[in-house]
């Protein structure tokens, strides 16, 4: 009977642990489980909410770029308004250009020209300002040489003529090249409205002028000389050389008597005492005549 019950409670002692430590894996299995659980909603929750974000970022950027299309829109209305104003001008304004120095348009030279304006209307018109510009022949919007607007401030009568003088000078770099030369008369009726008239509206080309000399042409010049001179001293040094090689050398030969030399130039006194001194012996007949006087 006691050995029955001590095995009892070995089996009872050692049951109980194992009973335990199965109870605590399922409860941490299960804790996890929720763990798991709960993460996973959390991170639902959170993209639901990114999602969220974003589908209103995207609403604010459509509304945003909504607005700059209606801006840019409104601006290029404007813009195109702004054009159709500059470029209208009043039905009972009549305006005539005359160039005094001629159509064409030398690079770095002054050029001028008349603006004739004719008032045909019962209103008085008070001229603002004249202005001219070179422009890109391809696009007249874009400038390329902009002058300094003249201010006029003349009022023309009803029925009444003005004129009105204007000098620019193109650019130098600009020579050779076509552009687009516009030139605008700026003025304003009695009830202070603007109005513009295009004058001259054309493509010209910019000239180059010919000057009498100038750097390059002087090097040229100076250049073609030197050679020119170069070729004629080398031509001579060549014929030299040939005449040289044919003409013969002269050998000089001591005078053969009295009879070669001229001796006109020589006083007659001289000659005479020439004539009267004894001519000189050679060495031998002085010998001779010294052995014929021993004898």
């Amino acid at each position: 009977m006691f050995n029955f019950g001590s095995k009892l409670l070995l089996l009872f002692l050692l049951a109980f642990p194992c009973g335990l430590i199965s109870i605590g894996h399922v409860s941490a299995q299960s804790d996890s489980a929720e763990d798991i659980a709960e993460d996973i909603a959390e991170d639902i929750a959170e993209d639901a909410d990114a999602a969220v974000d974003e589908e209103e970022e995207d609403d604010e950027e459509a509304l945003v770029e909504e607005d700059q299309m209606q801006s840019s829109d409104g601006d290029e209305d404007e813009s195109e308004e702004g054009v159709d104003k500059q470029l209208a001008s009043h039905p009972d304004a009549d305006t005539t250009i005359i160039f005094t120095t001629g159509e064409e348009f030398p690079a770095n030279e002054i050029v001028r020209f008349l603006v004739g304006f004719t008032n045909k209307g019962s209103q008085e018109f008070t001229v603002q300002s004249l202005e001219a510009s070179f422009r890109y022949p391809q696009d007249f919007q874009f400038y390329i040489q902009n002058f300094t607007a003249l201010p006029l401030n003349t009022v023309v009568q009803p029925q009444a003529q003005a004129s009105f003088e204007y000098s620019f000078i193109p650019a130098q770099p600009m020579a050779g090249r076509p552009f687009g030369l516009v030139i605008l008369l700026n003025y304003q009726d009695s009830e202070s409205n603007m109005f513009q008239t295009a004058i001259y509206n054309q493509t010209v080309t910019i000239t180059e002028k010919e000057e009498g000399l100038d750097g390059e042409t002087m090097f040229m010049y100076v250049f073609l000389v030197g050679l020119v001179a170069l070729m004629l001293f080398g031509m001579y040094q060549v014929l030299e050389t040939r005449t040289k090689k044919r003409i013969p050398v002269k050998i000089e030969k001591g005078t053969g008597g009295m009879s070669d030399v001229d001796i006109s130039w020589i006083p007659q006194e001289t000659l005479n005492v020439m004539n009267k001194a004894s001519p000189k012996t050679s060495p031998r007949k002085r010998t001779k005549r010294a052995a014929g006087a021993d004898q």
